[in-house]
């Protein structure tokens, strides 16, 4: 994948997840309403590349409206998530040189990468994740929007336990599928329906949207390194 095609299409996933966040505030109180009403344009112009320098400038400005706003990101991890890949796609247009362009990308590669392994970190120095509780817990108590159905996996031990430690080694190894196309290719599908299934189970649907718009420079980050 060329970097252009990978900027390109990074951007019009990004549009989609700018677009559903903008969404959820267009449907609540001023003054973010109005914020999102403009965000939500913006999304629109960015997903048929209309001017894609100046609607990034003008959404990395929105962005840091509403972290002043709600002092931090308003949705954790997937509005940190967006404002990176948003600053990296800005800064790759802007980069005076192609060097410079290749590393902008190359750190929201690298920042994908590092954001699976962490969270595989994170869960298997924890004992509660390793003996399947903590999982076990997600799905019995959560405040998410769970149906009864799915709440009632948590009375499964064994599978509570097996899904625990699928995810934290696909997390903990993904950083490993840099090392080929296809294993790459793999991962980011397994990924992928990971996030779709978080979106389906616990309503966590920010997430489908802004993980994937990083895919496409991952794709061309590892080609790129492979080349060298």
């Amino acid at each position: 994948m060329l970097i252009e095609q990978a900027v390109r299409c990074s951007e019009i996933i990004l549009a989609f997840a700018y677009a559903q966040q903008s969404l959820e505030f267009i449907r609540g109180l001023q003054p973010e309403k109005a914020w999102g009403y403009i965000r939500f344009w913006l999304s629109v112009l960015l997903l048929f590349g209309i001017y894609p320098v100046a609607v990034e400038a003008g959404l990395l400005i929105i962005a840091c409206v509403l972290l002043y706003r709600f002092q931090g990101p308003y949705c954790g991890g997937s509005d940190c998530m967006s404002v990176l890949v948003l600053l990296c796609l800005f800064l790759s247009h802007i980069a005076p040189t192609q060097f410079w362009r290749e590393i902008a990308l190359g750190y929201l590669a690298f920042q994908l990468s590092f954001s699976y392994f962490q969270a595989g970190y994170i869960k298997v120095i924890n004992p509660e994740w390793r003996n399947g509780k903590a999982l076990t817990d997600v799905f019995a108590i959560t405040a998410y929007p769970v149906s009864q159905s799915v709440r009632r996996w948590s009375t499964y031990p064994k599978l509570m336990f097996s899904m625990s430690w699928a995810v934290m080694i696909f997390e903990l190894l993904f950083p490993l599928a840099l090392l080929n196309h296809y294993a790459l290719i793999v991962a980011l599908v397994i990924a992928a329906t990971f996030h779709l299934a978080n979106a389906c189970l616990f309503g966590l649907n920010r997430f489908f949207w802004i993980w994937p718009a990083a895919y496409p420079v991952i794709l061309w980050f590892q080609a790129r390194i492979m080349a060298t």
